[in-house]
């Protein structure tokens, strides 16, 4: 399963993976737009989903559900890059284990109702310098910009790249259509 994964589902999977990222984005997106446009208070800023359904942006379940699935694509997907993407790709996973981590210690915080520090609620360790509306939005950030620098040049690799051993690449696409 894993190797088909990697190989001649690569592209799907990579493409599945990315919806559900720029899904999770378009939520923070909103939440900023509500925020710091619409000067709405960040408690009511849920984001599109979170109007509809309050306790989602709320569950610190569901925030940690989304990071554990991060985790598993970002492992799962990971034997399918080779050379400078695989570094790209296993910087995105590096800061994703660090951003799996502190939605971890939400979660716990959360179960127990023993808060860091003596905060009033669940705190990340880096919430206890950045706010935590904005801490997501950097955490995003920084896992996403190495994630697509891995997925442009795992897509287009250079003639002395590593062969993936999958169809994502477009060099091998276009030799594989007929003139």
């Amino acid at each position: 399963m894993l190797r088909a994964l990697n190989t001649r589902y690569h592209a799907t999977a990579l493409a599945v993976f990315a919806v559900i990222v720029v899904g999770h984005w378009a939520e923070h997106i909103a939440q900023a737009f509500q925020i710091y446009v619409l000067g709405w208070p960040t408690k009511q800023a849920n984001g599109v989903l979170g109007l509809a359904w309050p306790w989602l942006v709320t569950s610190e379940w569901m925030h940690y559900g989304y990071a554990v699935i991060m985790m598993i694509a970002f492992l799962a997907l990971r034997p399918g890059f080779t050379g400078r993407s695989r570094t790209w790709w296993n910087a995105a996973t590096g800061i994703q284990i660090w951003h799996h981590f502190e939605h971890l210690l939400l979660l716990l915080q959360a179960l127990t109702g023993s808060f860091l520090l003596g905060a009033a609620q669940p705190t990340s360790v880096a919430q206890l310098v950045f706010p935590r509306v904005e801490l997501h939005l950097f955490y995003n950030t920084i896992v996403t910009i190495p994630m697509i620098v891995a997925m442009v040049l795992h897509r287009h690799p250079r003639p002395d790249d590593e062969p993936a051993g999958c169809t994502c690449s477009a060099v091998r696409h276009r030799e594989s259509v007929p003139a």
